[in-house]
């Protein structure tokens, strides 16, 4: 997380994303982007109208450069070196570029929606941004930070595959010491009696083990959940409403080339049906993918 960056747009939930971000932990200095993307509005009319309209634009961008600088108060006295930028254009697809243009590690935005219904529209912005980031994402919910006092819930979904082992290297990047809580939950949605005293369990309780000793090195507070549910993304929801989860860590795996991304449904599952934060990594799946890619370009020569 040295290269991040924050699309603000002046609601009360990017302001929340701000906040929170500023909150998680880092090892080492940040280099942090906000942007905002304001439209310029085209119409076919008299050039007085034009002019009007040409006003209210150039209003627009005072007052996101206004907001660009109250949110970049927020980070005042962090580790963190901020940069403010003001693009135009379609909101989902500039900051996806600007992620691209930056070669971002985490882009960071707020969503909105309060009830279980708006959670599954999500937002057309924040959707279009995790589904097509080409880095890892952080999609923040307002409802569900945790208060300054509080501790910082944090939980993994990990089943010992590349993604999830991913997803948990990408955390041992930050010291998670102190005020925060690591969970690793395992769903398990095959499991029934006729599988209680078998060595699939072991397995499972064995790569839950393994998990917590690697994140022991970053945290003095981790624990483990060995759960049995007939879907996973179900199973992960139900853990983070009864423990009042702040944030969900998930790892996903790109679907084709590097440069392109599509949600799996476990992802998008989470995503619209968890009341919290999600943090979507790819980073690591990433860089292996191209490494992938360049080594099978350099056999086929």
């Amino acid at each position: 997380m040295r290269n991040v960056l924050l699309a603000v747009d002046g609601s009360r939930p990017s302001e929340e994303a701000a906040k929170f971000l500023a909150r998680l932990p880092h090892f080492d200095p940040v280099e942090l982007t906000l942007v905002s993307v304001v439209h310029r509005r085209f119409v076919h009319a008299s050039y007085s109208t034009n002019e009007l309209v040409e006003k209210a634009y150039e209003q627009d961008c005072l007052n996101t450069q206004a907001s660009l600088q109250r949110i970049a108060g927020i980070f005042d006295g962090a580790n963190v070196r901020v940069k403010t930028e003001l693009i135009e254009g379609a909101v989902g697809e500039s900051i996806v570029q600007k992620a691209k243009d930056i070669k971002a590690d985490l882009v960071v935005v707020g969503a909105t929606g309060h009830s279980q219904i708006s959670r599954m529209l999500l937002g057309s912005t924040s959707d279009f941004v995790a589904t097509h980031a080409p880095c890892s994402v952080l999609v923040v919910r307002s409802q569900m930070l945790p208060q300054k006092s509080a501790p910082l819930k944090v939980c993994l979904g990990y089943e010992g595959t590349g993604p999830c082992q991913a997803a948990l290297e990408e955390l041992m990047e930050s010291p998670w010491r102190g005020q925060t809580e690591l969970n690793v939950v395992l769903v398990a949605n095959c499991l029934n009696e006729m599988y209680a005293d078998s060595k699939c369990v072991q397995y499972y309780k064995d790569e839950l083990s393994h998990a917590k000793e690697q994140l022991e090195e970053v945290s003095d507070h981790v624990t483990t959940h060995f759960l049995e549910d007939v879907h996973y993304g179900e199973g992960i929801t139900r853990f983070v409403e009864s423990h009042d989860i702040n944030l969900v860590v998930l790892g996903e795996t790109p679907r084709s080339q590097f440069s392109r991304f599509l949600l799996g449904s476990t992802s998008q599952y989470v995503l619209r049906h968890v009341p919290c934060s999600v943090w979507i990594t790819r980073n690591r799946m990433i860089e292996g993918l191209k490494r992938s890619e360049t080594t099978s370009a350099v056999q086929r020569q």
